[in-house]
Parts: structure tokens; sequence; C-alpha cells
């Protein structure tokens, strides 16, 4: 007769990543409940997207004092973040400084990639394995992959041919790359693009950018920290936290207007020149509510940006291929930088529109664009990420009946409250896809979702429950919902990584959820508050008898 299997995991808790998400639902699970938990990390070391993403201008788009955790009173009042807009060198040395206060890396196994999570429906757990033949089970899965951590595969010919370097904006050499007196070639404007230009062309000998859709790119309007208004803030942080939850974006603004159609142009302009002044997001999510719903005010804040791009760049045809005209703003990431445009004012910058002249091939000495080579030293792919759903279908994840999730998000991403999904129990998707995710703060969303895990997990525990996944019925209700909320807006209308539209073949759906952090955050409140509607929990009994609270 055989051993009997165990029904009795290795850990209550595996967590996959150990940047902002794994780092405080650790914290959460292993200190604060007292569960017993295990990390996993691709990389040498914590930090998440900040541990790869080095590249040369690499900082954060929302003001480090909001982008930071607001778990810990202690340590918001101890770190002091040095810019308005922290590079990644120091938000790398905020999250080593996370880690090493709340000792974390004892339970945190860096290098190791996840190749298989397996849910096992009769001992209801999941089997984790990983590149080396370790195996680990679990009670609980937390994916805290990130949204944007998986390179688009680059998709040139001949790529493999270059003789030269070749560099990946999203997995930078840690030791840095010297640039000095070399032709330098980049391929991508997008936000990591953007900021890279701007500091690879201070050091080459030359820089060629090759752009195939141009970014309307806004100040970011960093400074130094203002030792006055760090005080303020640190003296207000609660009040400073509660209002950034309330707001869409996950950031205190409060100016927002409601239409920039029901302005005069004078009053339109002095907003909009107000929000560029003051950089960040203003210009997006604090002018006028109406920008990302309706083409006609959308379009007069476009025309804005196109005007300031051509007060920036000398060269009238220079500019005019800079400025988009073929979407609207904001229905891309919007991008944020420093002296961007000026850089195509530097004599040893080329810009190539590879819109009308596509790129050919990639050969031994360069990039063929419209039969001509480009000869290049260096070959630096800004070309983005398989957004949201591909750290998820990167880990081989099979729920119930050998259910492979890349299957179940055929034709989209099936989520429920983009928290959790059905056929998948126990599996919480940390900002997973149908969440507000990329589109608030990163760290304060992180919180949210670790927190509605945690107090789910508490809640199945206090009942002797096993298992919560989301019902059908409700996951596709929560499908449709996201849709109607994309199609009222202008964003489905733009090819985006948004959409998906940025990987071949991948379905073009809107990934995020665009109800506002504030409604969702209501949302998640509600459903617990209805004793987890739209959930069914399963009880420990052997029976498995099936405990559904949806209504």
């Amino acid at each position: 007769m055989p051993f009997p299997r165990s029904t009795t995991p290795d850990v209550d808790v595996i967590v996959v990543g150990a940047g902002f998400t794994g780092l405080y639902a650790l914290h959460k699970f292993r200190d604060l409940m007292g569960l017993s938990t295990r990390v996993f990390d691709a990389a040498g070391d914590v930090g998440g997207t900040w541990y790869w993403n080095r590249y040369p201008g690499a900082r954060v788009d929302i003001e480090s004092v909001h982008y930071s955790y607001s778990f810990s009173e202690e340590l918001q009042q101890e770190w002091h973040w040095s810019e308005k807009f922290a590079a990644q060198p120091e938000i790398l040395e905020y999250l080593n400084h996370v880690a090493d206060r709340f000792d974390l890396r004892k339970d945190i196994t860096f290098e190791t990639r996840i190749e298989s999570v397996v849910w096992d429906d009769d001992a209801r757990f999941w089997t984790v394995t990983t590149h080396t033949g370790e195996t680990v089970t679990g009670r609980y899965f937390i994916s805290g992959a990130g949204n944007l951590s998986v390179p688009k595969t680059p998709e040139f010919p001949g790529i493999d041919a270059f003789a030269g370097e070749t560099y990946l904006t999203g997995n930078w050499p840690h030791g840095g790359v010297d640039f000095t007196g070399k032709r330098v070639g980049i391929i991508g404007t997008g936000s990591s693009g953007i900021q890279a230009i701007t500091e690879i062309a201070k050091e080459a000998g030359h820089l060629t950018v090759f752009q195939r859709t141009p970014n309307y790119a806004t100040p970011i309007g960093n400074a130094p920290t203002d030792e006055t208004e760090m005080a303020q803030v640190k003296a207000n942080y609660k009040e400073l936290r509660d209002a950034a939850r309330k707001h869409f974006l996950g950031v205190p603004y409060d100016q927002v207007q409601d239409s920039a159609l029901e302005v005069s142009a004078h009053e339109r302009r002095r907003v909009f020149d107000e929000r560029w002044d003051a950089g960040g997001f203003r210009l997006f999510i604090d002018s006028f509510r109406d920008i990302l719903f309706d083409k006609e005010a959308n379009d007069t804040v476009s025309e804005y940006i196109r005007e300031r791009i051509h007060e920036r760049v000398n060269d009238p045809e220079v500019a005019k291929l800079l400025a988009p005209v073929t979407y609207p703003y904001a229905t891309k990431r919007p991008p944020l930088e420093t002296n961007y445009y000026e850089t195509y004012n530097r004599d040893n910058v080329t810009l190539v529109d590879v819109k009308n002249a596509p790129i050919e091939e990639i050969t031994t000495s360069g990039v063929c664009t419209g039969g001509i080579e480009h000869e290049l030293d260096v070959i630096v792919l800004a070309t983005g990420f398989d957004a949201m759903t591909g750290p998820l279908l990167a880990m081989g994840i099979v729920g119930r009946d050998g259910l492979k999730l890349e299957d179940k998000f055929a034709d989209g991403p099936h989520t429920y409250l983009g928290l959790m999904m059905h056929d998948f129990p126990n599996l919480f998707l940390i900002t997973g896809p149908q969440s507000p995710s990329v589109l608030y703060n990163m760290p304060l969303a992180i919180e949210d979702h670790v927190d509605f895990a945690a107090e789910s997990i508490e809640y199945l525990r206090g009942r002797d429950l096993d298992t919560i996944e989301p019902v059908a019925d409700a996951e596709n209700a929560w499908v449709e919902h996201c849709a109607e909320l994309a199609n009222s807006t202008l964003m489905p209308n733009t090819d985006s990584w948004y959409m998906g539209a940025n990987i071949p073949g991948k379905p073009r759906v809107c990934l995020v959820y665009l109800g506002g952090a504030p409604t969702y955050r209501a949302k998640c409140a509600e459903v617990i508050e209805r004793g987890y509607e739209g959930f069914t929990l399963v009880g420990a009994d052997t029976g498995a008898k099936r405990v559904s609270l949806a209504s």
C-alpha cells in the first residue's frame, strides 16, 4: 500500500516577487499574522522592478513621499527622500532598508525562477516548482510578479547577428554601461526610452533614436527635497495617505475641474500652464475630468502639448515627428521627462522615423531602415513589456482540473476584482489585470491588495474554511463591467500596452480597471462587508462542502 500523501502543506503562504509586493506581503503574513511564509524571486536581491531597471535616467513618476509604504508610521518618519521624484538607486536603497528593518531576507529565496504553480484539489494547496527542481507546497499563493516585469521579446530580424553591444532597459547591467564616444542606437520612445535617451545623449559620441510612435511627454518637475515641505508631510502623513486613497491616481491632487469644454480658452490655457509648470501627472489627472472620456476635450490638451513640443525643438521637421497626432493624450501611459525635447537640439542626436521607414533588419554593424544602414557600436532596446498578464503566464500556473492560465486568458484576462480567478482557489493577484494597478499609486494599491488577501485568509481560518475563489458569474460580470468602463473612454481606440496591442497575437482588451481607485476600493470593501459576495468558500470537512456566499 503506497504511503498516503500529506495534505499538510510545507508553508501557509508562498509569495512570488521580492519587490514592493513581496516585502510587504512577507511582513504582513509572517510578522503580523504568524503564518509560515516563503518568498521566491529570480533576482539576486530585493527590489523587484527597481532591481532590474537600472538604465540611465530610471526614475519614479509618482512623487517619492507618495510612492512609498504607508503601513508603518515609524518607517515613514525615519526615511528621508532626497528628491521630489526619486531615481532608481534611491528607491532600491529604500527597499533594501525595508528588507533590513523588518528582517525579511531570511525567508526569501533569491536567484530562483518559478516554472510551475499547480493546484491540488484533493489536498487543497498549491505545488510550486522552481527552476532548480525544488518543490514547495503552500495553502495560499500570492503573485507579486509585477505588471511590468517581463520585457517584450525583440521582434527585429537579425537582432542576434549584431556584433556590437546590445542592452535591454528592463534588464540593465548592474555595473552600468560606458557610452563615451560610442555610436549608440536606441529603439523605443516610451517611458523608459525617454528617460534613457535624455541621459545617454550626454555621454554618447552620437545617439540615433529610432521612433515608431511619438509620445505626449510632459515635464516631471523634479527637484531636491524641500526640507520644510518634508517636515510638513511627516507631520501630516496619515491625513496625506487618507487623501491619496480617495484620489483616482492615489496622490492627493485636488484641483480638477469638470470639463475642458465648459471654460473659456483663456481659463483652459491657465489651467494647462499651471499643471505643466507644476509637473508630474497633474496635466493628465488634475486638470479636467473629461480628458479621458471626451475626444473634443482631449483635443484641447493634446494640441496644447503639441504646441509646447514645437516651442522646445529647434528644427520644425523634428518637432513635427515628435508631436503625436494619431491618438489622444493619455490613452498611452503618459511619460514624464526632463529636457527630453531639448535633447533633439543637440548636434550628436538624430531622430529616425521608423513609422514611415520601418526597421527592416538588424545587421552585424547596425540597424537598417528604409534601405539605409545606421552603423552603431551599441543598441539599446527600450521596447516595453508584456504587461499585466505576461508575468502571470510566465509562471506555468495550472488551476482546477488541469486548467492552464494561458487557456483561461485565451481571449483576455478573466478575474474578479483583478484579485482572484474562478477555478484558481487561494491564488491572489496583487495589482492584477482588471484592477486599477498601473493607473494608481502602486505601493498603496499593493497594500490594499495584500490586506484584502490577508483579511480573506483570516476569514477562512477563523471559520474552519479551506479555500476561497470567485463564482463564475461574478467573474464574468466583472469582466463585462471592466470592458464597459473601458469602452466609455478613449483608451480602446489607441494601440497601447494598456490594450495588449504591443504584443503580437495578444488579445486586444483593456487590461486595467478604469473606474478609479476610490470606486474600486469601495467595491472591495462592500464585497467583504457582505460576507465575500461573489465568492465561493469551501469548508475544511472531508466532504468539501461548498458554502456559496455570492448574491
